[in-house]
Parts: structure tokens; sequence; C-alpha cells
């Protein structure tokens, strides 16, 4: 069980680390996280219908989208003269939706995700 720890990269002397943190800094920028919110669950979408989503300009929305592609967190098809962005994989989806968890908690009380009847919106 500790091999595969030390094979994913999960120690703290583990080589991706630098890597995770560069993850992290690509995500600090609140239109980044709304563009994987509104492409979690597999949504394909354009980049005028993400900056509509998001409430910024499609020049905008498009520069942000260039830097998750290099970075492999969203990919592209192009259909005709658009283009439609998806998420790579569900990690991406996966940390922003932790870190929304980790902000409801700094609000005090039971956060909603703690609910038992919570909706996943």
């Amino acid at each position: 069980m500790d091999a595969d720890k030390k094979i994913c990269g999960l120690e703290p002397d583990g080589q991706y680390v630098e890597l995770a943190v560069e993850v992290f800094g690509l995500l600090a920028d609140a239109t980044r996280v709304r563009i994987i919110l509104a492409l979690r669950r597999g949504a394909e979408l354009s980049v005028n219908h993400l900056a509509e989503i998001v409430g910024k300009s499609p020049a905008a929305v498009s520069q942000h989208l260039a830097k998750l592609r290099m970075a492999r967190i969203v990919s592209t098809r192009q259909e005709g003269q658009k283009v439609f962005y998806k998420l790579e994989n569900e990690h991406a989806s996966q940390l922003v939706s932790d870190a929304i968890f980790q902000a409801e908690h700094s609000l005090g009380g039971t956060p909603r995700h703690h609910h038992k009847d919570r909706g996943q919106a």
C-alpha cells in the first residue's frame, strides 16, 4: 500500500508537489473556478456560452481557457467554426468542489454539503 503512495506522488517529498502547487496557482482565479464549475458533469460549452455563464467577455474567457488548456485541465472539440470546451478529467472539478466545501466551513455552522438531504447543484 505504501508503494502505491510513492508511485502516485502522495509523499511530502514526492515528485509532483511542485506541479500540484502550480495547479493550485492556476485555480487561484475566480473566473477559472467559475469556468470549471460551469463545465462540471461533462458539460461541453463554447466560449460565448461560458462567457455568459461567468459574466465576463468572450475575449477574457478565451484567455483563461487557453491557460486551462495548456495545463491540460480542459480539452477542445471543433465543430465548424465553433470550438467547444470540456474538462479533461474529473480532478479539477473535484479540487474546485472541495475548495467550495472548505469555504462553506469558514462560514460557521453546519455547511450545506454536510446536510443529509443536500442537493448537488
